[in-house]
């Protein structure tokens, strides 16, 4: 059977699903990257933050799950915590699914991403997503994974659909094969620090070339995981003769769980819902891949026999380093961790046990593990892998989130240097801000913990790998980079959904900082206390990028405003909505998908963030909250000259201050997108493109919770 496009026109793999995913599309309609859709995906996964999804659910009305067989329930994240309240955090959640019929995995089962792909939620040729930001893991067996927010699940919960914009589509041709010792975990962070100029920002990746055929499973998934650390909303690997292999034999793990087969006069077994033969067989005879002429923003090529092994940091994904030229430094460490649903799968925790076999910890370095899932541990306790780790040293911790997301025992404390085979080692994110976090494979982690600083294993035969210095990779010349053909702002006077603001105004503070994450915007210490008000998040907001930030907010929230005695124009109907403007670099609000991220800000009277682009998931938790997001690289270039050290950003401004205050004001006129800041010393116009009337409707609704409720009410 082969999926068949609507039209002629060309598509990619990605788009082909969606294509079978979108609802509500007019009849002809080929499905393009940046078409915005209505989506109705195959499940929808949240964790811990169901809790609040709830909240969400009931808040707008609702009382009935349109699809019960859509939602999936995982209890991963903050699974150490037996205090009374996240106990009865956990029963509430679980009396919530059994009374509405909703498949729920309880906390020690595993991490929801590793629980989707074994338990076949996340399955080739389908659309899942979760409420988490690794979502993309699934394409690994090539599900079209991508990450959602806590409003965009109660929306699906309450209609099973939701909006999606498609990413621009980025083709990553992978050539060659892997040296013996060099693994999946050594590619993604070559990747990230390979192509670090926001080359696959907000895309869809589809991986191909001959390079693919040599990768397992396991590698794909370690590769799709991080593809978010990349920057990537989608990380796509083909179905081919591996993944099908590798699904027999999941196939096979599934029939043993039962007592085996029926004998006579005793029924067999149920098959599995989602993983049985009639499936896989339906799988094989699939065909879909992308069509000849299908349209890519770009063209990724990366030479995987070039490649040595990787570490990433410190601090950053962005930055790697050939791991032989890295141990030259022998940089102690306190603390290793093989955790998280990136590198705990089987084979992850047999490379480790390789590498601790007749080995101990190192004293002083605590070594901690956890498995990926209880089947995971299983396994492994099996095959001997896990008593391996425990003889050796290692401490145990429960399936689950834990270190990875800051969450429970073994974070970093202030001045320690750990290495991590989890996939984010963002400031602050494992433990202390003033902590130093490395991510590198397991077999590199577990070595590091014998020796008591970043090296190789003893088994790595360096005679087998190729020079240690940065893998070949480039930008195919054929193809542009940018996914965008006219980057210039067309000024124009657009209608306004009633009741939506002509002007934005107020004080203008400039962040100088890329990259400038949500565990920077929101600490994750916070994220799960579901009872944090707004006035709270107001005043914790960019805790770990700038203590002071808030503060500041608050002090010119009071400030007059030179431009409020000058009317937005003759329209009598404009209104000007006031507040502080803040500015700051590009991929702002990467990382998780905390909504508080963006609520927080909003709730300290932040109404808009300028960027000179914005992590695709923060952009979406901003649109469903009510936070307008717009982009001006023009604006965000002067401000970095004039204002910071060297006239770069990442290291404050000319005095070192975290947060630049100089006065600015600026106006946003909604309707043609002029942008006018004037500060003491000059006065300057800049152009951004609005928000559509779509967003101007969710904005005036308060959200999207809002828009749910008034969709409702209509049809009550």
């Amino acid at each position: 059977m082969r999926f068949t496009s609507a039209s002629t026109v060309p598509q990619t793999f990605i788009e082909k699903v969606v294509q079978k995913y979108a609802v509500d599309v007019p009849n002809g309609k080929v499905i393009k990257a940046g078409d915005y859709v209505m989506i109705r995906p195959e499940h929808v996964m949240t964790h811990d933050n169901t809790g609040p999804v709830i909240s969400k659910f009931k808040s707008i009305g609702a009382t009935k799950i349109t699809n019960s067989k859509q939602l999936v329930f995982t209890l991963d994240h903050d699974v150490q915590n037996k205090s009374d309240k996240n106990l009865a955090k956990y029963f509430a959640i679980e009396s919530f699914a059994r009374k509405h019929g909703v498949d729920f995995f309880p906390a020690g089962r595993g991490i929801g991403h590793q629980i989707l792909v074994e338990e076949g939620y996340a399955y080739p040729y389908t659309l899942t997503v979760a409420s988490d930001s690794h979502s993309n893991m699934y394409g690994g067996v090539g599900c079209v994974g991508t990450p959602i927010v806590r409003t965009d699940a109660a929306a699906l919960w309450a209609t099973g659909k939701t909006w999606w914009q498609v990413p621009r589509m980025v083709k990553v041709e992978l050539r060659g094969k892997l040296a013996p010792g060099v693994t999946g975990k050594d590619v993604i962070v070559a990747l990230c620090g390979s192509f670090n100029k926001d080359e696959v920002l907000n895309a869809a990746i589809e991986f191909t070339g001959e390079g693919v055929a040599s990768l397992s499973v396991d590698e794909r998934l370690t590769i799709a995981n991080m593809t978010t650390e990349w920057g990537a909303l989608v990380g796509v690997f083909p179905v081919d003769q591996t993944l099908l292999e590798w699904y027999e034999q999941t196939l096979k793990r599934v029939e043993l769980r039962s007592f085996g087969p029926g004998t006579s006069g005793i029924p067999a077994p149920p098959e599995h819902p989602r993983i049985n033969r009639q499936r896989l067989d339906t799988l094989r005879d699939t065909s879909l891949t992308s069509d000849a002429g299908a349209s890519y923003s770009s063209h990724l090529v990366f030479d995987l026999s070039t490649l040595v092994p990787h570490v990433s940091g410190p601090n950053s994904v962005k930055v790697s380093t050939p791991l032989p030229k890295l141990q030259e430094t022998r940089i102690p460490i306190q603390k290793a961790y093989l955790v998280s649903c990136t590198n705990s799968r089987v084979s992850d925790i047999a490379e480790a046990a390789a590498v601790m076999e007749g080995n101990k910890v190192a004293q002083g370095v605590e070594f901690y593990i956890a498995a990926a899932s209880s089947l995971v541990q299983q396994e492994s306790e099996r095959l001997g892998h896990w008593s391996t780790l425990i003889g050796s040293g290692a401490k145990v911790l429960p399936a689950g989130c834990g270190p990875c997301i800051g969450l429970g025992t073994g974070l970093l404390q202030e001045g320690e240097t750990g290495i991590s085979a989890t996939n984010r080692n963002y400031k602050g994110r494992m433990g202390h801000p003033k902590a130093q976090a490395y991510l590198a494979s397991p077999a590199v982690v577990a070595a590091s913990a014998v020796k008591g600083y970043i090296c190789s294993p003893d088994s790595l035969d360096s005679t087998t790998l190729p020079q240690p210095r940065a893998p070949v990779f480039y930008v195919a010349p054929s193809e542009p980079l940018s996914a965008l053909s006219d980057t210039s702002v067309q000024m124009a006077n657009e209608p306004l959904f009633p009741g939506f603001p002509s002007v934005f105004s107020g004080r203008l503070l400039f962040a100088p900082q890329d990259n400038l994450n949500t565990d920077a915007l929101y600490p994750g210490k916070y994220t799960y206390q579901d009872d944090i008000t707004l006035e709270r998040q107001a005043q914790i907001v960019m805790e770990n990028y700038d203590p002071s930030f808030a503060g500041t907010v608050a002090s010119l929230i009071t400030a007059p405003n030179p431009w409020l005695s000058t009317p937005a124009s003759t329209d009598g109907d404009d209104v000007t909505r006031q507040g502080v403007i803040l500015v700051s670099g590009y991929n702002f609000g990467t990382g998780s998908s905390r909504e508080q991220a963006a609520t927080a800000l909003k709730a300290a009277g932040v109404p808009v963030v300028i960027a000179g682009s914005f992590g695709d998931i923060f952009k979406r938790n901003a649109i469903n909250n009510g936070l307008v997001c717009l982009e001006c690289p023009e604006l965000v270039k002067d401000l970095t000259n004039a204002y910071t050290r060297d006239g770069k950003r990442g290291g404050g401004g000319k005095n070192g201050e975290l947060t630049v205050n100089e006065g600015h004001e600026v106006r946003i006129n909604m309707r043609d997108g002029s942008v006018v800041v004037k500060g003491p010393d000059y006065e300057n116009q800049y152009a951004v493109r609005t928000v559509g009337a779509s967003v101007q409707e969710l904005w005036v609704c308060g959200g999207l919770e809002g828009y749910i409720l008034k969709s409702i009410q209509s049809q009550s």
